[in-house]
């Protein structure tokens, strides 16, 4: 019988998608103070995956992915989820019928063999973590290299997005080093 213990700390990250590219430094400020210091930022990328969120958010998407310095208990990701939708009310813009979105923030983490994503919607891949929240393992690490799923997001298999998680996954490894 095993003896229950607690995980080591992970890396956190989030995955911004915005219409408008300057909206990304207000965000990432109100990030820092609920998350630390950004200790890594991918360049923002045009977002031609899908039209899911033109009709909430506007066309001409960009995705920028930051990662933060300070690493996190896997524990705290669904509040850490909860805390990421908070700042996206904060930026809803009224317009139409309602207040939109006008920032989608998805936080994960990367730790020695994965990329855990947090979403509010469950899926069969997917496991409750509580308060509304659901987490998946999106990539794996294993010989050298993150690998898909069949479900995994297709801007999570851009060249620029595997490069950007395992560089972060290389400071991860440095940080738990220490």
């Amino acid at each position: 019988m095993g003896t229950a213990s607690e995980p080591k700390p992970v890396k956190l990250f989030v995955a911004l998608l915005a219409a408008d590219n300057d909206l990304f430094s207000r965000v990432e400020n109100s990030l820092c103070v609920l998350f630390g210091p950004i200790d890594s930022a991918s360049a923002t990328l045009p977002w031609p995956v899908s039209d899911y969120y033109e009709s909430e958010m506007g066309r001409g998407l960009s995705r920028r992915f930051l990662s933060f310095e300070r690493l996190i208990s896997p524990g705290a990701l669904a509040e850490i989820k909860r805390h990421a939708d908070d700042i996206e009310d904060d930026y809803r813009r009224a317009e139409g019928p309602g207040r939109r979105r006008s920032v989608n923030i998805d936080p994960g983490y990367v730790d020695v063999g994965k990329v855990v994503l947090a979403s509010t919607k469950g899926a069969g891949h997917r496991i409750y973590l509580g308060s509304g929240i659901y987490s998946e393992i999106t990539l794996l690490y294993h010989g050298g290299a993150f690998h898909s799923f069949v479900y995994t997001y297709a801007d999570y298999l851009w060249p620029e997005t595997m490069e950007f998680l395992t560089d972060i996954r290389a400071q991860y490894l440095e940080q738990v080093k220490r």
